[in-house]
């Protein structure tokens, strides 16, 4: 498994395709502008301060989130795709 540094966190990305009131189904690719969905899957050991101190990270394995658009780096390892993602720029656990 990948271990990210500092406060980076990695997330395995979720997918969801949306159904219209009428039952058309868009998939993930119409609206490129939303924020994407995740999984967190391992997190760094937080920011490191200038009083040498580490700031704890606000995210834990298995919490589900939600960040930018194109804020992630997209890395594969051993044929699945991960992301890599700081942990400033995820916008809410939901």
């Amino acid at each position: 498994m990948i271990k990210p540094i500092h406060d980076n966190v990695v997330i395995k990305p979720i997918a969801e395709n949306e159904t219209t009131k009428s039952g058309i189904v868009l998939p993930d690719t119409v609206d490129k502008e939303k924020p994407e969905k995740g999984e967190v899957l391992a997190i760094g050991e937080g920011k490191l301060l200038d009083n040498g101190q580490r700031a704890p990270m606000s995210v834990k394995v298995g919490d589900k989130v939600m960040f930018k658009k194109y804020s992630p780096d997209e890395i594969k390892v051993d044929g699945q795709n991960y992301l890599v993602i700081s942990e400033g720029d995820i916008i809410a656990i939901i």
